[in-house]
Order: C-alpha cells, then sequence, then structure tokens
C-alpha cells in the first residue's frame, strides 16, 4: 500500500460517492417531494451499513465493498443533503466545500510527508475527536434540561475561535 494509491483510490471512492448523491438531489429539486428521496436514505443507510460489516469482517473484500459502500452511503448523503437543504438553505454547499478542504489539505499533507502516521498521531486523533465527542454530549444532554452553552455555538469571537480549535 503507497501513499498515491491510497490518495487515488480515496478520489475514486469520493468520485463513486458524489455521483450517487447527485441522484436524489437531483430527484428531489425536480419534484420537490421529500418521499421521492427516502427510499435512496434508506436504502442506502442499510446497503452502506451492510458494507462496512462485512468489509470490518472480510478485509480482503474491500476492492468490492468498497465501491458499494461509496455509492450506498452516496445516495444517502444526497438524500439527506436535499432534506437539509429545504430546511437550511446554502449549508450543503458549505458543509461539502468544507469536507473538500479538509480532504484535500490532509491527503495534501500525508502525501508530502508532514503529517508523519505513527501509534502516538492516532492515539491524539483519538483522544481529541473522542473529547470533542464527549463534550458535545454533554452539551446535548444539557440542552434537554434547558441549559444551554450559546459560546460554543455563537458568532461571537470565543464560538468562532472554538470552532476553529474543533
Amino acid at each position: 500500500m503507497t501513499i498515491s494509491g491510497s490518495a487515488y483510490k480515496t478520489a475514486i471512492l469520493l468520485a463513486l460517492a458524489l455521483l450517487a448523491a447527485a441522484v436524489p438531489w437531483r430527484l428531489f429539486f425536480r419534484s420537490g417531494d421529500t418521499g421521492v428521496v427516502m427510499p435512496y436514505l434508506i436504502g442506502g443507510m442499510v446497503v452502506g451499513l451492510v458494507a462496512g460489516v462485512v468489509t470490518v469482517f472480510k478485509k480482503d473484500w474491500a476492492m468490492v465493498t468498497g465501491p458499494i459502500y461509496a455509492v450506498a452511503e452516496g445516495l444517502a448523503l444526497g438524500a439527506v443533503s436535499a432534506l437539509f437543504e429545504l430546511r437550511y438553505p446554502g449549508i450543503v454547499l458549505q458543509a461539502v466545500g468544507l469536507t473538500f478542504g479538509t480532504l484535500a489539505a490532509l491527503l495534501l499533507a500525508y502525501k508530502s510527508r508532514l503529517i508523519k502516521v505513527n501509534e502516538n498521531l492516532r492515539l491524539g486523533i483519538a483522544a481529541a475527536t473522542g473529547a470533542i465527542a464527549l463534550f458535545y454530549l454533554a452539551a446535548m444532554v444539557l440542552r434537554l434540561f434547558g441549559i444551554s452553552m450559546p459560546l460554543i455555538h455563537s458568532s461571537g469571537i470565543f464560538g468562532i475561535l472554538f470552532s476553529l480549535g474543533v
């Protein structure tokens, strides 16, 4: 497994996911009916889950299950993105742009060997991700009891700094 091979395979799977996401997206905006994307959302989630579980237990099948997973998740993401775009206009373009920007920056950093992947990096990323997940979980639970943490979701200086840090 080489860095270039990983980058190319990531790009291919991403392209498959994007092409698949365009199907329910276009169907929704042509029809305006939320019901038209629900089969894509549910079907994509189920097939993606099955393909993901199969890949975990049969790693040598990844050449087949990887593209299946990418297409299935693309269908689900296209459907859910259309629903979010209906509710919050403009949010999908921001999310896709930030996701591609992050992916491109990380692939560039990895390919240029700016980042050396070792056990310490993996541990640090897992710890940071877990801490952020616990923080957001605590914020959601507190919100159920009427306690909100407006600073982390606001457009103020603290909210912006927190988001940049995350």
